[in-house]
């Protein structure tokens, strides 16, 4: 029964305490398996397809108000009313499930089954008639619920589940369930699978099956996977001092990162954020085609846009509006051309490379790719234990317009995620961080009617707390439209960069979770890059922190939640600034 899961969301909430969620996790875990339902276990995620599908229920705030007032006989006034007092959609639900009157007599108890089935006809429903079929299916659930089961029902639906399940927690409650005597050891190996597949469910099946089951995952292809990340220092000394001595050093592009995957004829590529790509890029898979040799292979490469005319490499900004363009793509390969850039390989005809070191990868990466002038190339490096030369191959970075350089362990496998002592990013020094948006205000006067200062968060956990609030960086006048997937109508981004107002508000009005005033919270998916003065202890957010005077510098549609700031590098970052203050005096 549903209310079974309940009882785990309910038991979870209750809790803080990693070991005890992983212990909560480990007992429903082991009933899933008896139960022989490896997708129920996307439920306690509030999703029902694995991290790589980026479908979503369509379900907004609104929508799911109005389907309890249509299961609950509730008018709109009144719900306008309880959600002024409540503010928190699953309650409202909770409240009135509760309130319902013959309930015994007429619902039916809720399976498992029943909810999964009907949370993912909603992610298939599209078109004319959508958001009333849409209705009907969330009414049906409801219809039938208990008071908790209508919460957490509507909570899954508006993407707030709120039960506190991180990636590391749910894969340490996996070797809990089945490996408790070895948990720490199968906990690395549980990871490393997921990093491959994205897909807990085929975890969880192979866990369940024992070791053996567990090391049959390999890099799949045709398939998005985590990618290897940089953390960041401030000189070549420290660069030096992490990734030793001597080491490769490679530019730092200001492009956008791509998984490229060729499995026989076909050729895929994945954003950093699991997203495909493929068609708005053919551009990329026909120069890959004809100058990559390998009949499989998986390649990580940084693409990059450049004037076709200056023949000069262009921001980030300025290619960004071809990762979500959907037509067009001809007029766009012509007018926002890519240069693909590979740093690293992963898989080739038959091999995996995620064990070899760096070293021998960059041989591999020399030997099959050929390098054409503004089509492809192997990422330009030196390999030297030289600090000065090093910071010469900075400055010329620099110079070209590249972001910094990237400095890496000759002597490192490849392995997802940040690995202190494998890869680090040097840019010049600037305060900056990627955050997410969670909240937003409406403007007044010129800014009325459009959202216009923007509530910015960083990662705590599982969940996202508030570090500042911005309303500069963004241009007022709006450009020409294009739309955007599952993000509503926006504006097209101008050829140099910069989002407008306009733009932004039509990106975060479709994730509007709840209103209050002038002020309103939203799905946090919205990436922005950040620069700001300082950061301060702050009591005015629920981080603890503030940065003063924050400005957006860049959209970044190429990243999602998992790659921006935690509130470990704002603590840092505050404790640096700090100790900088305090050599002054």
């Amino acid at each position: 029964m549903y209310s079974e899961l309940v009882e785990v969301y309910e038991a979870l909430y209750s809790t803080t305490k990693r070991l005890e969620k992983e212990k909560i996790l480990a007992e429903f875990l082991r009933k899933l398996k008896e139960k022989g339902e490896s997708g129920w276990i996307y439920l306690l995620r509030g999703k029902t397809f694995a991290d790589y599908d980026d479908r979503e229920f369509g379900v907004s705030g609104k929508l799911a108000m109005k389907a309890i007032g249509k299961s609950f006989g509730v008018s709109e006034d009144e719900l306008s009313k309880t959600y002024r007092k409540i503010g928190d959609v699953g309650e409202i639900a909770e409240k009135f499930a509760a309130r319902k009157k013959q309930r015994n007599l007429f619902s039916k108890k809720l399976s498992i089954e029943k909810v999964f089935d009907n949370l993912r006809k909603l992610v298939e429903m599209e078109g004319k008639g959508a958001v009333g079929r849409k209705l009907d299916l969330v009414s049906e659930l409801l219809g039938n619920a208990s008071d908790k089961e209508a919460k957490y029902i509507v909570r899954t639906l508006i993407g707030q589940l709120r039960v506190g399940i991180a990636d590391a927690i749910l894969r340490d409650a996996i070797a809990e369930a089945f490996f408790a005597e070895e948990k720490k050891e199968m906990s690395k190996i549980i990871e490393t699978a997921f990093d491959m597949c994205n897909d807990f469910a085929a975890v969880f099946d192979a866990a369940s099956g024992g070791r053996k089951s567990l090391d049959k995952i390999k890099v799949a292809l045709g398939r998005p996977m985590n990618v290897m990340l940089p953390v960041k220092v401030e000189s070549v000394e420290e660069a030096f001092r992490i990734c030793g001595k001597p080491a490769a050093i490679e530019h730092k592009y200001d492009g956008f990162r791509v998984v490229i995957s060729k499995q026989g004829d076909e050729i895929k590529l994945f954003t950093r954020r699991l997203e495909e790509v493929t068609k708005q890029f053919p551009d990329v898979v026909k120069i890959v085609r004809e100058h990559v040799k390998g009949r499989e292979f998986i390649l990580d490469s940084e693409v990059v846009g450049y004037n076709p005319k200056t023949k000069q490499y262009r921001p980030f900004e300025a290619i960004s509006q071809r990762i979500r363009r959907k037509y067009d793509i001809e007029k766009l390969e012509s007018e926002l051309p890519v240069e693909v850039n590979i740093f690293d390989v992963i898989y080739h005809d038959g091999k995996s490379y995620l064990e070899e070191t760096f070293r021998e990868r960059r041989k591999l990466i020399e030997k099959i790719v050929k390098g054409v002038v503004w089509k492809i190339r192997v990422a330009k490096q030196i390999v030297t234990d030289s600090e000065e030369e090093a910071m010469k191959f900075y400055k010329e970075a620099i110079k070209l317009g590249e972001e910094g350089i990237m400095v890496k362990n000759l002597d490192a496998p490849y392995q997802q995620g940040r690995r202190v002592g494998y890869m680090v990013k040097m840019k010049p020094q600037s305060a900056d961080l990627d955050l997410v948006i969670i909240g937003a205000e409406y403007g007044s006067g010129k800014r009325a009617g459009r959202l216009t200062s923007y509530i910015l968060g960083v990662r705590k956990g599982n969940e996202f707390v508030a570090v500042g609030k911005a309303s500069s960086g963004l241009k007022e006048k709006p450009s020409v439209s294009i739309n955007l997937p599952k993000l509503g109508q926006v504006k097209e981004l101008e050829q140099e960069g910069g989002v407008t107002y306009d733009d932004m508000t039509n990106l975060l009005k479709p994730l509007i979770v709840s209103e209050s005033g002038k002020t309103v919270k939203v799905k946090p998916k919205i990436v922005v890059s950040v620069i700001y003065q300082n950061i301060q202890k702050s009591p005015s957010y629920d981080s603890g922190f503030a940065m003063r005077f924050p400005r957006i510098t860049h959209y970044r549609p190429d990243r999602g939640t998992k790659d921006i700031a935690t509130i470990e590098d704002i603590e840092r970052e505050w404790k640096r600034m700090m100790k900088g203050m305090s050599h002054l005096g």
